[in-house]
């Protein structure tokens, strides 16, 4: 049995994910928040050379974003990395693998409503404190799990919407940026700065290509996952890149001090259209961070509902709605949960969870890639990778070299978290109860 027929077995989900539905998933992933306010950082560690760390972080991260597309290509069911190192190394592993993904996307989602609700605090300063949070939190947390509820469909319409939201001001900011390039000056690029500050530039950056695997996820709505998932990986990475190097060579002409600006994107609409501009830029941020939280639920709570289904947690999880076509317990748990770990800003110890837990998952998801190319044989859809296992070795090289970021409480937090999975691990499957295979 090849890998796509394994993981399909008792899959409820209707697949009616384009290739373009999945790509507004892997879009909204990578660019969220950070690049509204990484460039002012980068300028500070690189200088004139900054656009092309840009450029740099993406080949960086293409080895790692090659591997998954392959692995994408062997599967046709909901869970992503969990059916990916299930071939490899087990139920528990998965299990483990799922369970600490699912808890740092609820904290990360959980920080960036905190951090919508500050942004919209710009047009509005009540909604920053009190009552008023709390019951913006509500009210976002609440569109999210029903936007989410009612449909694959109507979740996709209203992604592509904040896509198109931010996507704008920030291809208007690159299109400046290309138009303001000095063209006789292209040959001679600036020199990289010294060691450590290039170094330090690249650990910042990189960061601003993540996100791209919540995308894999959803494979079993998608209509055509082998070879959509691959495709709408590559776009992903290469619209992220195109317009992150231009957006900082933007950023660079509009403001001199770009390396001593707060909220850099923003200032940069101001000095470019006035304040106009700058509302325009900040109205991109709230729809970027938006569409990141609409992605971030929409592929997350799959997770639970594949552990359901698994019967890895309690079957409840993995309930469809008949009526929708959505894993609606798994969508409103989630929901519930970010809203109550934002409201009380317990999430914030939680915080260091997420760079070493998103590592572990592609560190195994590339350990996975022996096992799954033997699984999937002869499959004509599995994707083969130019080079052998050169762009895998580079992918761990590449997460290795993040791995240097990494500081020792997240690495307490991150074995807490994989301990407590354990317990869960062997609660759920007490009196010899397995995971489906």
């Amino acid at each position: 049995m090849s890998a796509p027929e394994a993981t399909e077995v008792h899959e409820p989900l209707k697949r009616q994910l384009s290739a373009y539905a999945l790509w507004l998933l892997m879009i909204n992933g990578m660019i969220g928040a950070g690049i509204f306010g990484v460039p002012a950082s980068a300028e500070r560690l690189a200088g004139a050379f900054s656009p092309w760390v840009f450029v740099t972080c993406a080949l960086l991260i293409a080895p790692i974003l090659l591997c998954f597309a392959q692995l994408a290509s062997a599967f046709r069911g909901t869970g992503g990395p969990m059916l990916y190192t299930r071939v490899a190394f087990g139920p528990f592993v998965s299990f483990q693998a799922g369970w600490a993904y699912y808890v740092a996307r609820v904290t990360a989602f959980a920080a960036n409503m905190s951090l919508l609700v500050a942004s919209v605090g710009y047009f509005w300063p009540a909604a920053n404190a009190g009552v008023m949070r709390i019951a913006l939190l509500l009210v976002i947390s609440a569109g999210l799990v029903w936007i989410n509820i009612v449909g694959a469909r109507a979740a996709v319409r209203s992604l592509g919407g904040f896509t198109l939201i931010k996507l704008l001001p920030l291809i208007a900011l690159a299109g400046y940026g290309l138009y303001s390039l000095d063209y006789s000056a292209v040959s001679s690029v600036a020199s990289p700065p010294g060691g450590a500050e290039f170094g330090a530039a690249l650990l910042l950056v990189v960061y601003a290509y993540v996100g791209f695997e919540s995308g894999v996820i959803p494979a079993g709505e998608a209509k055509n996952p082998e070879r959509d998932m691959p495709r709408a990986l590559l776009w992903a990475l290469a619209v992220s890149a195109v317009l992150y190097a231009l957006i900082q060579l933007s950023a660079q002409r509009l403001l001199p001090d770009l390396a001593n600006t707060e909220r850099a994107l923003v200032a940069a609409g101001d000095a470019w259209l006035g304040s106009v501009g700058a509302i325009v830029v900040m109205a991109a941020l709230i729809a970027s961070v938006t569409g990141n939280l609409l992605g971030s639920m929409f592929s997350t709570a799959r997770m639970s509902y594949r552990l359901g289904l698994d019967r890895q947690l309690p079957a409840w999880f993995g309930v469809v709605s008949e009526r929708h076509a959505t894993p609606a317990n798994s969508i409103a748990f989630y929901g519930l949960l970010a809203f109550a770990l934002a409201a009380s800003g317990s999430f914030v110890w939680l915080a260091v969870l997420s760079v070493l837990i998103r590592l572990l998952v592609y560190m195994l998801c590339i350990a996975s890639m022996p096992a799954v190319q033997r699984q999937a044989g002869a499959d004509p859809h599995f994707l083969k990778l130019p080079g052998g296992w050169l762009l895998p070795v580079l992918a761990v090289l590449t997460c290795a070299g993040l791995l240097t970021q990494v500081k020792l409480n997240s690495v307490l937090a991150t074995l807490a978290l994989l301990a407590a999975g354990s317990v869960l691990y062997a609660v759920a499957n007490r009196g010899g109860r397995r995971g489906a295979e």
